[in-house]
């Protein structure tokens, strides 16, 4: 009876390692054991910055809208609660696109907020 060897499942789980380590530096991207850490390593922050990557937008739309609401003359916390209460409900993302390539639009919402204000 020939003898059974685990050969082929054992270089395709290498290969799969070291192909999703190309690229890397060093050891890192040829030695399966290193490549295994490295791997496991960026698979960890992937996936926390994926979680970050949506807080670290919504910070840059706030900034960006409160830098068009401020040469306004009203300050974002102010202007949010203005939209609020005037109703109107865009989400930071168009806001913050509205305040950089369209600002007649965008100078409009500042006056609804500012009448919702005055409500």
């Amino acid at each position: 009876m020939p003898r059974a060897i685990d050969g082929t499942r054992r270089k395709d789980r290498r290969k799969k390692i070291l192909d999703q380590a190309k690229g890397y530096w060093g050891r890192r991207s040829k030695l399966t054991r290193v490549a295994k850490d490295a791997v496991r390593k960026a698979g960890q922050y992937a996936y926390r910055d994926r979680k970050v990557k949506k807080r670290e937008f919504r910070q840059l739309w706030i900034a960006r809208i409160s830098a068009a609401t401020r040469a306004e003359g009203l300050n974002y916390s102010r202007f949010i609660d203005g939209l609020n209460k005037s109703n109107v409900e865009i989400n930071r993302k168009v806001l913050s696109n509205m305040a950089v390539e369209d600002r007649a639009s965008f100078n409009a919402l500042v006056d609804t907020a500012r009448k919702g204000l005055e409500k």
